[in-house]
């Protein structure tokens, strides 16, 4: 049996994955998808406060309190950068990490280094009425639709479990300097359909920082391929299991 730890974007939370789970239950594998600060049935925690920091603290905070081990963590989009950190500060729990079409950082680097379009939200945010609070990406005619979401069904789903991204998430700097977390094997998931204009995707280095060559899968699809192709998903991810 292994454990999946599934960990939710931007704007998201962890009902996301409720398509997936079922399916890696079903093959006798634990599975966590929570929702983090400020998301989700952690909804009333959002403030200016909350950052990455306060994300990779609870994906750590997990793992230590239900004392999970050789964890196939798994980051979707903005969650490759709490990861990343997170296996940084408990690389010993981690068994393989799963970036799925994931932001994947450098040490140091913020949201903005990474996917540098993220800037124009930041600035947004700051000369809102708040202050801190990114909205949600707006729908977009198909095939981009809501996140690469296109039926109006599950447009209508996914809308629902919407709610803003705190500014800090996207200005605080990852840390890496932890030489461990080069031992742990990383899998690439690239969703291959149509992507917004000014969103880039970083080239996978061939060899992995454990050594070996790089793996790198993709998928037809849209940016929310939990939600578009749970089950093609979930295979993908029990050949890790």
């Amino acid at each position: 049996m292994s454990t999946f730890l599934l960990v939710h974007g931007a704007w998201h939370n962890g009902r996301c994955w409720e398509r997936v789970v079922p399916l890696l239950e079903a093959a006798g594998h634990r599975v966590c998808a929570p929702s983090l600060t400020g998301f989700g049935d952690k909804a009333h925690l959002l403030g200016p406060e909350v950052g990455l920091d306060t994300h990779v603290d609870d994906v750590v905070g997990l793992i230590t309190e239900e004392n999970l081990s050789d964890v196939v963590l798994v980051g979707h989009s903005y969650a490759g950068l709490v990861i990343s950190s997170a296996a940084n500060r408990i690389p010993e729990r981690v068994g393989h990490l799963v970036y799925l079409d994931a932001m994947v950082p450098e040490d140091g680097e913020s949201a903005v280094d990474v996917q540098p379009v993220t800037r124009q939200l930041i600035e947004l945010a700051e000369q809102s009425e708040s202050g801190w609070r990114v909205p949600p990406m707006p729908e977009q005619p198909a095939p981009f639709g809501l996140f690469g979401v296109t039926d109006p069904a599950d447009i209508a789903w996914l809308r629902g479990m919407l709610s803003d991204q705190p500014v800090r998430c996207l200005q605080q700097p990852v840390r890496l300097g932890n030489p461990a977390v080069d031992a742990i094997p990383r899998t690439h998931i690239h969703n291959a359909g149509a992507m917004p204009a000014g969103v880039t995707r970083r080239p996978v280095p061939s060899i992995q920082p454990n050594g070996t060559a790089a793996q790198v899968w993709e998928l037809p699809t849209g940016h929310d391929c939990m939600i578009t192709m749970p089950r093609e998903l979930s295979e993908l991810l029990l050949k890790l299991s």
